[in-house]
């Protein structure tokens, strides 16, 4: 597939203020800055464009430190709008969603909305199906983060997440830094330091449509994911512990699948358990960043999005609960299955399964995580 990539397009997540179009108002993708204007717990909310010489833009909101819209070329040289999200801060805060939210404290499930720490045990709030989901009903993607935008290719979202917040334990202060490069790599580090023991273990939760048309849903896509493992779930969409080989079985995206072509075997149980595809793939990149771990494609528009990271895991989740009662950007209805996450990610319920890559972060410790988002284009 690298050979083919015509050109590399590196997405490092950066906030220039939304003076992206000649009025200054509308940016590329069509949004108004004004629709985002609000005040939020006390803090001002607004939306922050970053872009790059190719033309490339990304817009943000601090509201979830949210992606709100993605401009890249497709093959043919038009811009294309590859991800879902609202047209307005009242949609986002109205509407619960994860659209392209940094999820905290905890990305995923902990089962049972219960862990034990230092023989502790901490009991959270059930969000999803007796678990807790992506930190709770009020987790990172509902509020407003601080702003610092450092300089013209660099933009910093700071939150204090006070402890027992949502029942975790400690003061967590946590910095998410979006930067975006020349050759369109967008690039997310999530960084967080704590005065207790506690777990963390932060994602980036944006739908991807690489055609730029919700209105088409994503099985005709090519995705690939550099992992021989994945980690199965029980109906309840839980982790059960195992970790089993992806050979012979739907899960195995060694090379390019078509999303389609296999996500309706419900004779396979984990396609059942799942909804379709909506699982942990245990990497095996080892946490190297400068490895692919996983290549989507749009076959119609020829854009490309290779996603790195240094975590263990990735998060293939197809849309499936996406049912066409959300309208979003311009309007348009959001189907079942329209678009893609791939969320970076420690394994799901990691704080009650001990043997695998730890979540805890302890007083002097730094919490540091990456993932990079890199567009490209085929012919």
């Amino acid at each position: 597939m690298k050979n083919s990539v015509l050109t590399v397009f590196t997405a490092v997540v950066f906030f220039t203020g939304c003076n992206s179009v000649p009025d200054g108002n509308l940016t590329k993708s069509g949004l108004d800055k004004k629709n985002f204007e609000t005040e939020v717990k006390g803090k001002q909310t607004g939306l922050y464009v970053l872009k790059n010489a190719n033309g490339m833009e990304v817009c943000i909101t601090n509201f979830g430190g949210r992606i709100v819209s993605v401009m890249v070329p497709d093959q043919d040289g038009q811009m294309k709008d590859v991800v879902l999200g609202f047209d307005s801060i009242q949609d986002y805060i109205n509407i619960p969603s994860d659209f392209g939210a940094a999820i905290g404290r905890y990305a995923n499930r902990i089962g049972n909305g219960t862990f034990e720490l230092d023989g502790v045990r901490y009991d959270l709030p059930k969000n999803n199906f007796g678990h807790t989901l992506h930190g709770g009903p009020n987790g990172f993607q509902y509020i407003p983060f601080d702003v610092v935008q450092a300089d013209d290719k660099t933009l910093e979202l700071t939150h204090l997440s006070e402890d027992g917040a949502e029942g975790f334990p400690g003061n967590l202060t946590s910095k998410v830094t979006y930067t975006l490069a020349e050759d369109n790599t967008l690039r997310i580090r999530y960084e967080a330091e704590t005065d207790k023991p506690t777990v963390v273990n932060m994602t980036n939760h944006t739908y991807f449509n690489l055609d730029g048309d919700p209105d088409v849903e994503n099985s005709g896509f090519l995705l690939t994911i550099h992992a021989d493992e994945y980690t199965p779930v029980d109906s309840t969409f839980m982790t059960t512990g195992e970790i089993l080989p992806v050979e012979s079985t739907p899960m195995d995206f060694r090379v390019p699948v078509a999303i389609g072509a296999r996500i309706n075997d419900y004779s396979f149980i984990q396609l059942k358990n799942g909804n379709g595809y909506d699982h942990n793939w245990v990497l095996n990149t080892g946490g190297d960043p400068a490895k692919i771990a996983a290549t989507l494609e749009s076959p119609k528009t020829g854009i490309i999005l290779d996603v790195y990271t240094t975590e263990p895991g990735i998060q293939f989740y197809a849309g499936n609960f996406l049912d066409g009662t959300v309208k979003g950007k311009k309007g348009k209805v959001y189907r079942q299955r329209t678009a893609v996450c791939l969320e970076t990610q420690k394994y799901p319920d990691t704080p009650n399964k001990k043997d695998w890559p730890s979540a805890i972060l302890r007083p002097g410790e730094k919490y540091i995580s990456e993932t990079i988002f890199k567009f490209s284009v085929k012919i």
